[in-house]
């Protein structure tokens, strides 16, 4: 019979050989967002809302499937959040004329006055972190985020934490 280990006991340590990289780029991930959350707040929107809005902004109405791959929400995630943006008037899903079986979504006019209004707060904190950390680095992570996902292919579905 097997016991708990009682708080007092120390767990087994273990070496790696590696730094913890998904640990790393969570961090890293932190770092950034948190100078793009009280952009996000001030205007009431969440990370997820932000990402699928600018997302439509660049692409064009797309697919709930399509959105949560390039947006790394998982599909049971992405129906809550799709379900609360366009109740909050930010998206409007529509059926296919072609597959009545699948959806487009797309931004409202007022969505996408929105997005004009924080867009220059966003590229305001862009300059920042590029001022911050110089033009050269930046340009560098960039290529090189590029590369790693080029390398290491496209994502399974993305897990919870991903939000």
């Amino acid at each position: 019979m097997s016991r708990a280990p009682r708080s007092t006991e120390r767990p087994t340590t273990v070496s790696f050989a590696h730094r913890n990289m998904p640990l790393l780029l969570l961090q890293t991930r932190e770092c950034v967002l948190a100078r793009f959350r009280p952009v996000l707040k001030a205007h009431g929107l969440t990370e997820q809302q932000w990402r699928i809005l600018r997302l439509l902004m660049e692409t064009g109405p797309l697919e709930p499937r399509q959105i949560g791959q390039r947006c790394a929400i998982s599909s049971p995630s992405m129906a809550g959040i799709l379900a609360r943006m366009e109740a909050l008037g930010l998206v409007v899903r529509e059926r296919l004329a072609h597959d009545q079986r699948r959806l487009r979504v797309t931004p409202t006019a007022s969505s996408q006055a929105l997005v004009q209004r924080i867009a220059p707060r966003i590229d305001a904190e862009y300059t920042a972190i590029e001022a911050q950390l110089g033009a050269t680095l930046v340009a560098t992570l960039l290529a090189t985020l590029d590369e790693v996902m080029a390398r290491l292919g496209p994502a399974a579905e993305p897990s919870e934490d991903a939000g």
